[in-house]
């Protein structure tokens, strides 16, 4: 689907008009942090934080340009927002003359005949949420060959950033999960009974996330971590998350703590323990203006229901744009591509409490990189 610079507030407004049904991320667990060159003069592999990232104006460039943000999947808000994010800091660049959008609709093939199709339209730069893993790659590394700048985000492809690929940019998904896991185990008086909730059946992030928590778990002797065998899937989707729960609820005496992967998601898992008449437990995500507003409504009654989330991070999609631009334009660009996230929310400390904007649907997310009145238009 093409998108004209003046259609860009049309289609962000528009895609607010689906429900959210499905993953939030798929995305990898990041290397080993060391930087390196690649051939283009790019540096790949840099470790930093938000505060590191520049303006799009030091890679736009004079020549005309087309970009393309080839989604995996496309259904949920937090999809949503992210394409917003993109097609708003694409708009900052004049040069810029087309912003063209695949949803592949959680069909792998549909994923690879998408960015075949934008390669054959002659797209400049293909930022990609790769839901598909690696079956993406061989697709990807024929897209770089023929001279598109493609950059994945979140979602891995695998592969050799670099060389396969202009780089990949996320966050460190374990540490994400070590960090918040700590805080949890901390709040929960260091004992008791822990469950960590994933998405997608057998993603790579999720994995990675919960690679973190047993890590943190490990560390805590009286913790019990009852998901042993991996992440909980809940499909990143309210719903399910849940019939999830209510069915650990079920098999289990106690759950003191959760950790998730998807705040959006865990609003399931809190109306699961809220339709039981069990007590809210201790539960660290992702930021999400719902759970958010959960907390506000439901911790006078529950004093054990304390939430932390770190940021749900649209905005590296920016980052990934920027890069792309940087190494079609021949401009180095030093961005981190590997973020470290810090907890942004802690309903125990009156400087970090939960962010519940009333004004804003339950699925906006405050930290994504767009302002109250973004919002409001998207989800209009």
């Amino acid at each position: 689907m093409q998108v004209s610079k003046k259609g860009v507030v049309a289609l962000v407004a528009a895609t607010a008009l689906a429900s959210a049904v499905s993953a939030c991320s798929t995305g990898a667990p990041s290397g080993d942090g060391g930087a390196k060159d690649t051939v283009e003069g790019q540096q790949v592999g840099v470790v930093g934080t938000q505060d590191q990232i520049e303006d799009i104006d030091r890679f736009c460039g004079d020549d005309e340009i087309t970009v393309a943000l080839a989604d995996g999947f496309g259904g949920n808000s937090w999809r949503k927002i992210t394409r917003a994010v993109f097609e708003a800091e694409a708009a900052r660049c004049d040069n810029i003359t087309k912003v063209l959008y695949t949803d592949a609709q959680g069909d792998t093939q549909k994923a690879i005949a998408d960015i075949n199709s934008l390669v054959a339209q002659g797209v400049d730069v293909i930022v990609t949420f790769v839901d598909g893993g690696e079956a993406l790659l061989p697709t990807i590394k024929k897209a770089t060959a023929a001279g598109v700048k493609v950059v994945p985000f979140v979602g891995s492809p695998g592969g050799e950033p670099g060389k396969d690929y202009v780089d990949f940019v996320s966050e460190d998904i374990t540490t994400y999960g070590e960090n918040l896991a700590r805080w949890t185990i901390e709040k929960m008086g260091g004992k008791g009974n822990l469950v960590m909730l994933g998405g997608l059946p057998g993603n790579s992030y999720s994995q990675g996330v919960y690679d973190g928590v047993v890590k943190a778990a490990q560390e805590s002797p009286g913790v019990t971590l009852l998901n042993t065998d991996g992440p909980v899937s809940t499909d990143w989707e309210p719903g399910k998350t849940q019939q999830v729960v209510a069915g650990l609820l079920t098999k289990y005496d106690a759950i003191d703590g959760i950790v998730a992967d998807y705040g959006g998601g865990s609003v399931g898992g809190i109306r699961a323990f809220l339709a039981a008449g069990q007590p809210l437990p201790v539960w660290s995500a992702n930021d999400s203006n719902e759970f958010a507003c959960l907390w506000y409504e439901h911790a006078e009654k529950n004093p054990t229901f304390q939430v932390a989330t770190e940021s749900s991070r649209n905005w590296v999609v920016k980052v990934a744009l920027h890069k792309g631009l940087a190494a079609h334009n021949g401009i180095r660009n030093d961005e981190p591509s590997t973020y470290n996230l810090d907890i942004i929310e802690d309903s125990t400390d009156a400087a970090k409490a939960p962010k519940c904007e009333e004004s804003l649907p339950p699925d906006a997310i405050l930290s994504s990189g767009l302002t109250v009145e973004e919002l409001q238009a998207l989800f209009d």
